[in-house]
C-alpha cells in the first residue's frame, strides 16, 4: 500500500508552464489554421474578380452585338461559378471570424490564470494585437 504521505504534487509554476506550452501549441496551430483561411479567401477573391469581369464583358459583347447570342451557355457558367464563389467566401470569412473568437478565448484563459508577471512568458500573443 501507499502511504499517503509519500504523495508529493508538482511545483505550481512548472504545472503554470506545462499550461503555458499546451496553450501556445493550440494559439500556433489556431494561427497557421487562420492563416490558411485567409490565403484561400484570398486568392478566389482574385477568381472572383476575374471571372465577374470576364461575364460582364461578356454579357456587354452580346448585349452589343459583338457576340454571338450562343455564348449565354457561357454566362450561365460564369454565373454559377461566380455563385458558388460568393458561397465560399461567406464560408471562409464566417471560419475565420471562428478561428478569431477561439484565438482569443485561449488569450483570455491565458490571462486569467497569470498568477505572477512572469507567467506568462514565452506565450505568443495572437498577430491581431491581442
Amino acid at each position: 500500500m501507499a502511504s499517503i504521505f509519500g504523495f508529493r504534487s508538482r511545483d505550481p509554476a512548472r504545472d503554470r508552464q506545462t499550461d503555458l506550452q499546451r496553450f501556445d501549441r493550440l494559439a500556433r496551430l489556431l494561427d497557421q489554421i487562420a492563416g490558411e483561411i485567409e490565403a484561400e479567401k484570398t486568392g478566389l477573391e482574385n477568381r472572383y474578380r476575374t471571372k465577374a469581369t470576364n461575364a460582364a464583358f461578356l454579357v456587354e459583347a452580346m448585349e452589343n452585338g459583338s457576340a454571338s447570342t450562343g455564348k449565354s451557355s457561357e454566362v450561365s457558367v460564369l454565373t454559377k461559378s461566380i455563385l458558388n464563389c460568393e458561397r465560399r467566401i461567406a464560408e471562409l470569412a464566417r471560419q475565420n471570424g471562428v478561428m478569431k473568437e477561439l484565438r482569443h478565448s485561449i488569450d483570455a484563459i491565458v490571462d486569467e490564470s497569470a498568477q505572477g508577471p512572469d507567467s506568462r512568458t514565452g506565450f505568443v500573443k495572437s498577430a491581431g494585437g491581442r
